[in-house]
C-alpha cells in the first residue's frame, strides 16, 4: 500500500527510545524526513546513526520538555531547517508507575508533573506547530496516550493526564477551521508494551514464573505488544490514506482492555 509520506517532515518527542524510536524507523522506512527530540544525547545519536540507513534528512534536538523554553527550541530548530512539519507524534510521556499506591500519600507534585509530560507537552507541541500546516493545508497529529486513557484503572495521575491526551485529540479534531485545512487529530491507545529498561522487563526479569502466569491470566495473546505494533499504526494514521480517520482513539492491545 502506498502511504504518499515519501518526502514529509515528521517530528516524533521522545523520539529515540521504545515506541517513538519504533516510529522514527518506520516513518524514514517510508521515505518521512524524521526529526526527534528527548533528554538524553547518546541515544538521539543512536537513533539518528539507525535512521541514516534509509537515506532520509534527520535532526535531533535534546530537549526536557516539560520546560516550554525546550519546547520552544525544538520547533525552532526543526522549522529552521525544514520551514515546515507535516506530522506531529506526540509520543513522549509516562509516569504510570510513579507515587504510591496509597493514593492521598503521593504527593501533589506526581500529579503535576505526569500531567505535565504528558498532556500539557502534548498541547505546547500541537499548537507551536498547528500554524504550518494550516498555512500548508495538510497536517498529522498522532498523541500517544493509553488504553487507560479511555477505561478505569492504573494509577490515576496517568490516567487523568492520558485521558487529557485523548479529548485534546478529539476535540481537536472536531474544530472545523482544522478538519478542512486537511488537518487530522488521532491517539493511539497502546496496552501494555514490552520496551527494554522499563518497568515490564524488569518484572520479567525478577519474577519470570510470575509474570508468565500473568501473561496467560491477563492477556488474551498471551503476550504484551511490541512497540513495532504500535508503530506500523501510527504510520497508517500518519499517511495520505487515513484522511476520513479524525478524532480516532485507535487501541492497540491485543484484545487487553475492556473497553469497546
Amino acid at each position: 500500500m502506498e502511504l504518499g509520506l515519501k518526502g514529509k517532515c515528521a517530528l516524533i518527542t521522545g523520539g529515540s527510545h521504545g515506541l517513538g524510536c519504533s516510529t522514527a524507523v518506520a516513518l524514514a522506512r517510508e521515505g518521512c524526513n524524521v526529526a526527534i527530540c528527548a533528554r538524553g544525547q547518546r541515544r538521539i545519536d543512536e537513533t539518528l546513526a539507525e535512521l541514516d540507513a534509509y537515506g532520509v534528512e534527520t535532526l535531533g534536538v535534546a530537549a526536557d520538555v516539560v520546560k516550554p523554553e525546550d519546547v520552544a527550541k525544538v520547533v525552532d530548530t526543526v522549522l529552521s531547517a525544514w520551514g515546515t512539519v507535516h506530522i506531529l507524534v506526540n509520543n513522549v510521556g509516562g509516569g504510570g508507575r510513579w507515587g504510591t499506591p496509597v493514593i492521598e500519600e503521593t504527593a501533589e507534585e506526581v500529579w503535576l508533573e505526569v500531567y505535565a509530560k504528558n498532556a500539557l507537552a502534548a498541547v505546547r507541541f500541537t499548537t507551536a506547530i498547528l500554524p504550518c500546516m494550516r498555512k500548508q493545508k495538510w497536517g498529522r497529529v498522532v498523541t500517544v496516550s493509553s488504553r487507560l486513557g479511555r477505561e478505569g484503572g492504573g494509577r490515576p495521575w496517568f490516567a487523568m493526564a492520558k485521558t487529557a491526551q485523548t479529548a485534546m485529540m478529539k476535540s481537536l479534531a472536531m474544530t472545523p477551521y482544522l478538519a478542512r485545512d486537511g488537518i487530522t487529530c488521532n491517539s493511539v491507545a497502546p496496552g501494555s508494551i514490552m520496551i527494554p529498561d522499563t518497568g515490564w522487563e524488569r518484572e520479567a526479569l525478577e519474577n519470570p514464573e510470575a509474570f508468565q502466569q500473568m501473561l496467560e491470566k491477563d492477556f488474551p495473546l498471551g503476550r504484551l505488544g511490541t512497540p513495532e505494533e504500535v508503530a506500523d499504526v501510527i504510520v497508517f494514521l500518519c499517511s495520505e490514506r487515513a484522511s476520513l480517520v479524525n478524532g480516532a482513539s485507535v487501541l492497540v492491545d491485543g484484545g487487553e482492555s475492556r473497553a469497546f
